[in-house]
């Protein structure tokens, strides 16, 4: 029979190994910008794997039922990050060792966990773009034009012309609206400070938009 003590130990390495884990270091991902109801999840997910094992125990018959029931649950999370699905999935294993008391082996998954995650993230943010939409006006379309490609390229940034408005007497000031993948390393405010730099004679006003049903794009 187990102690209470030895449940809520077990409950509590299940908070502390999945916790780890979703409140990992990550580069250029500050944590105070990552969906904390994805982390609660995780942790959670794992307090209630570790709880069943505590349930289950060495009953066959009561396994069966209970995963039956839970098996029935859907679960409708919009979940940005694909890895954080994958980390669910270890948090779930890790609530499970800590359920029936493995905690060498917990401990052991959570290390390799941590180490996979920060080598598969650490060049991410270089990697992964977002689809935006940039419109500057400006009064010297064609010049800013120039400017812009030599930015662009400088920055090793894909973007594309989609509409040029020509200044002239009864409009001094045009556009160039273009689209482009921007980094997740790169902000707009940079990249703006940039432009501003570059062409501030001509340049009247920057203006950035997400693309209709733009996400983020991992190369």
């Amino acid at each position: 029979m187990i102690s209470s003590l030895e449940i809520i130990g077990r409950l509590l390495l299940a908070v502390v190994l999945s916790g780890i884990l979703a409140f990992r270091p990550r580069k250029n991902v500050p944590l105070f910008r990552r969906s904390l109801y994805v982390s609660q999840t995780q942790i959670l997910l794992a307090v209630v794997a570790a709880a069943l094992m505590l349930i289950v125990g060495d009953n066959t018959a009561r396994a069966f039922a209970i995963f039956a029931a839970v098996s029935l649950v859907r679960f409708r999370t919009n979940i940005r990050d694909p890895k954080e699905i994958t980390v669910l999935l270890i948090s779930l294993a890790l609530g499970l060792a800590a359920g029936v008391g493995r905690w060498d082996l917990g401990i052991a998954l959570c290390l390799f966990a941590l180490t996979l995650l920060w080598m598969l993230e650490f060049n991410e943010s270089s990697q992964s773009y977002r689809s935006m939409e940039l419109c500057v006006k400006t009064r010297a379309p064609d010049q800013t034009q120039d400017i812009l490609k030599k930015i662009f390229k400088r920055q090793k940034i894909d973007a594309e012309v989609r509409e040029m408005v020509p200044a002239d007497d009864g409009k001094p000031v045009g556009s160039i609206t273009y689209y482009l993948n921007l980094p997740l390393n790169l902000t707009t405010d940079t990249l703006s400070d940039r432009i501003l730099s570059a062409d501030r004679e001509n340049t009247e006003g920057i203006q950035w938009s997400k693309t209709k049903s733009a996400s983020d794009i991992f190369h």
